[in-house]
């Protein structure tokens, strides 16, 4: 304390030091100086005043230690909330590459020259070639209309012409979604409305399919689903490692969902 001195001095008593009572009410100075001054600041209204002044501090502070404490500011719960979903994403993506680098080799068994496979692996391959399919189909539709343009029409009939579906972007996908989990760790954070191009075309969308427009993904990005141009969402299930992937086609809109998948990875 800096101003002991005060009051302490040949006599005691006032003019009393506030760092000397609060000595004293804390209960630091020695017994003897304690038992002598404990008497006479009783006997003083303005030292009692500033005693009591200190035991209401002190049960105020108390009183900090019992108080709830205040809920996170919104901006910092989101952020926060971001931060968690990406680091689980990652972590999800991870853990999927590791297990298929440690998968075993689908056994096969031989009956004459038919062989029996592996149901995943064949599953996949058939996704695949439909996917070349669909990319075929759309190259051939793409010259159809071309042709079209190039010839002009004999009809004298008038109205708005057709508009050309958008050509499929980003990742290819199964036409049910599957391969779409391995997007999630880099789809995190991604705000990419591709085809729809606007955060309000694809509101409309998620509104349209029944969810809550103003719960906001985690995630999106184009998809190409099985030849098809789509947008997909990343939603978060409040399971840990577990997501929604929401895939909408590219005429979707309010009254038309145009879903082109729906479903849940990660863990159950």
């Amino acid at each position: 304390m800096t101003d002991e001195s005060r009051g302490i001095g040949g006599t005691v008593g006032p003019p009393w030091s506030v760092d000397v009572l609060a000595d004293l009410h804390a209960g630091v100075l020695d017994d003897d100086r304690a038992a002598q001054l404990w008497p006479l600041v009783n006997a003083d209204p303005e030292a009692r005043a500033i005693l009591d002044a200190l035991d209401a501090t002190q049960a105020d502070l108390a009183s900090l230690a019992e108080a709830p404490a205040p809920p996170m500011p919104a901006e910092f719960a989101a952020r926060l909330d971001a931060a968690l979903a990406a680091e689980v994403a990652a972590a999800f993506l991870g853990q999927a590459q590791s297990m298929q680098r440690t998968a075993p080799a689908p056994e096969q068994t031989g009956t004459g020259d038919a062989q029996v496979v592996d149901l995943a692996a064949a599953r996949r391959r058939r996704n695949k070639r439909l996917g070349w399919a669909a990319g075929v189909l759309t190259a051939a539709a793409a010259a159809v209309v071309a042709v079209t343009v190039a010839i002009p029409s004999t009809s004298q009939q008038s109205g708005t012409p057709n508009v050309a579906a958008p050509a499929p972007s980003g990742p290819t996908v199964g036409a049910d979604g599957s391969g779409a989990q391995a997007l999630v760790g880099k789809a995190v954070g991604v705000r990419d409305f591709g085809p729809l191009g606007t955060e309000d075309r694809l509101d409309a969308c998620v509104e349209a399919a029944g969810l809550d427009p103003k719960v906001r993904p985690e995630g999106i990005r184009p998809v190409n689903v099985g030849g098809k141009a789509g947008v997909m969402i990343i939603l978060t299930t409040g399971k840990l490692a577990q997501f929604r992937l929401v895939a909408f086609g590219a005429d979707c809109g309010p009254g038309n969902p145009a879903v082109l998948f729906d479903k849940v990875v990660g863990e159950k």
